[in-house]
């Protein structure tokens, strides 16, 4: 199949390619096989240092960076090295004051998801963290580890 039919996909949104398993579509072949092995527990490649195992090739490649400490991503603004790319992305976002992550309630916006997901908490009022001693739940982690000292 010709190179600009595949690309072509991206921007009209078809996926021809469908999971069997649980319905997801994909617009390149190769990204349902990678889906596949998720459902599958397939785990073919494998670190020849350590034998851990990851079903695709990215993973076993950033994995081995960690037993070389290769880090070919540096920041422009600080030199600061990073073996994966969008490690390096997020770490841009300290210089740039780029905040991509807004909230629906308010105006606010962050620089990372998680700050995101901890905000929108105080709006949603969900508290996921829950003391296992007395059941009080909490917005934050760090409310649940002070409340813990209490039973101390």
């Amino acid at each position: 199949m010709s190179t600009l039919i595949v690309h072509s996909r991206i921007h009209t949104n078809e996926k021809p390619y469908i999971c069997n398993i649980c319905k997801k579509s994909f617009c390149q072949k190769s990204a349902l096989s990678v889906h596949t092995r998720s459902h599958m527990k397939e785990k073919p490649f494998i670190c020849n240092i350590c034998s851990a195992s990851f079903s695709q090739k990215a993973g076993l490649i950033m994995h081995i960076r960690l037993h070389t400490n290769e880090k070919p991503f540096a920041c422009d603004f600080c030199s600061k090295s990073f073996c994966q790319k969008s490690a390096l992305t997020v770490h841009k976002r300290k210089h740039t004051h780029e905040k991509p992550y807004l909230c629906n309630f308010c105006t606010k916006s962050f620089s990372y998801k998680s700050a995101l997901d901890s905000h929108t908490r105080t709006h949603t009022k969900h508290k996921p963290y829950s003391c296992n001693i007395c059941n009080k739940s909490f917005l934050h982690k760090s409310g649940l580890t002070s409340h813990s000292r209490t039973h101390t």
